[in-house]
């Protein structure tokens, strides 16, 4: 079952802009692993300070492996560095998936079942 980590971190903002840009080794890292299918880090353009991470992984078990892997210690270990203020991070467990858009283009906020 295919996995989304998502949430919001705050830093101080002197300190968010150049702890991103140095974190690309472990970004860069976390997407040689087995499953990740993304991994982002973005800075939000009118809240100084705060970042978004997205991640999408292929299964639990590949999450599972992240999570006990160097790149992810590593990367806790460089955001406590850069003074990580709060991270309010979720997991979910997509059982569905489908475009935003149906076949006709027009945005849908229902599935089809």
């Amino acid at each position: 079952m295919r996995v989304i980590v998502a949430g919001v971190l705050q830093f101080p903002p002197e300190t968010a802009h150049d702890s991103m840009a140095a974190a690309r080794e472990h970004i860069e890292g976390a997407y040689t692993e087995k499953g990740c299918v993304h991994y982002a880090w973005t800075l939000d353009p009118l809240n100084p300070g705060r970042v978004y991470v997205f991640e999408e992984w292929d299964t639990i078990e590949d999450l599972d492996v992240h999570l006990n892997d160097h790149w992810y210690t590593d990367m806790g270990a460089h955001l406590q560095a850069s003074g990580l203020i709060s991270a309010d991070v979720h997991k979910y467990r997509v059982d569905l998936k489908q475009p935003v858009y149906d076949e006709t283009g027009v945005a849908r906020a229902h599935f089809k079942e």
